[in-house]
């Protein structure tokens, strides 16, 4: 079964092709990050126009990379939430139009759901129960799948996610855009222990995440600091490790409390050096294997969406979203729902 994804759920607009799920036969990102580059961060304007001006071309070359065209496609599956609201109703409007014109289902797909299932793109699967630590600018959450669509919701941020303060305190700092990566290449040579940032305490949490506290330490440290390189990469160096310190620190609790036999990382944060190292320590530790995606698929792409969209048609059942796809909306801040559940 071939599925068309699609994602413009920020500013990247991308379009891929997989097979049954798993096989990926192409998947072209195009990406706005000099467009965006001089503001500091995304322009939400900005990302809308350009998506309109990059869909056609983008399909049309994730068919062509995959050797196919739309006669061949069985689905399109689309992101329709969460993300910039403009950005996504490009992506479900051009979706829409797909769907109708070649009469095959249209397939809605949570942006979460996607970055899970870049995990299942490959020829190992991981293994019910998964842990998924899902981190990226915009979420910081630990999700259990008990099976395909079947998500619980474990943890999440109080406040800033993970991949948003690293942006935030890679700009204070002068890094280039988007902040996360530099941060993450800079803080390699830098001294962790220098500069402490300790775990916060979440009053009526045990789980949950809280990153406002440690990015605004960060900000001060570097305020009062002396501005060596030498500063900048222990400076780096010790707020990388207080953030991956935190994600993790619920992790093995939660995999003991879950019978969990996996533990996945996904989203634009599981590219991160330390993050991926300190969690195969960790799933070392726990005897159980680590998923991460390949760097590629850890950013917004449309082969995740494919991927998630697949296994939603396979398993929510093909009338309801053959007869709803159309009527599909989007929401900037849609809730991540188990499939054919509470559908």
């Amino acid at each position: 079964m071939l599925i068309l994804g699609i994602d413009t759920s920020c500013d990247d607009t991308s379009c891929a092709v997989v097979k049954d799920g798993r096989q990926v036969l192409s998947n072209i990102v195009s990406s706005q990050t000099n467009l965006h580059e001089k503001f500091g961060g995304v322009v939400p304007e900005i990302a809308s126009r350009r998506h309109l001006e990059m869909l056609i071309p983008v399909c049309g070359e994730a068919l062509e990379q995959a050797g196919v065209t739309l006669k061949d496609i069985d689905g399109i599956a689309v992101t329709n939430g969460p993300g910039l609201l403009g950005s996504l109703l490009v992506g479900v409007g051009f979706a829409k139009a797909l769907a109708y014109a070649t009469k095959v289902p249209l397939i809605d797909v949570h942006h979460i759901a996607g970055h899970i299932y870049a995990n299942f793109l490959g020829e190992t699967l991981p293994e019910f129960p998964v842990l998924n630590l899902v981190v990226s600018g915009g979420h910081s959450e630990l999700i259990l799948m008990e099976s395909h669509g079947r998500f619980t919701l474990l943890a999440e941020t109080r406040d800033d996610a993970a991949g948003e303060v690293f942006d935030k305190v890679a700009r204070e700092m002068g890094l280039g855009f988007p902040g996360g990566p530099y941060l993450d290449r800079l803080a390699e040579s830098g001294d962790p222990d220098k500069i402490a940032f300790p775990l916060p305490k979440i009053r009526g949490s045990k789980y949950d995440y809280s990153f406002s506290g440690i990015k605004t330490r960060a900000l001060l440290e570097f305020e009062s600091a002396d501005k060596t390189e030498e500063s900048k990469r222990d400076l780096a160096a010790g707020f990388r490790k207080g953030v991956v310190d935190q994600l993790l620190n619920p992790v093995e609790e939660l995999i003991r409390q879950t019978g969990a036999r996996t533990l996945a990382l996904s989203g634009g944060v599981a590219a991160n050096a330390l993050l991926r190292r300190e969690s195969q320590a960790l799933a070392d530790r726990l005897n159980i294997p680590l998923f991460v995606p390949s760097r590629e698929l850890c950013t917004d792409n449309g082969a995740m969406i494919a991927s998630a969209g697949y296994y939603k048609y396979r398993e929510a059942g093909s009338s309801r979203l053959e007869s709803e796809g159309l009527l599909m909306e989007c929401s900037a801040g849609l809730e991540l729902r188990s499939w054919g559940v509470d559908m």
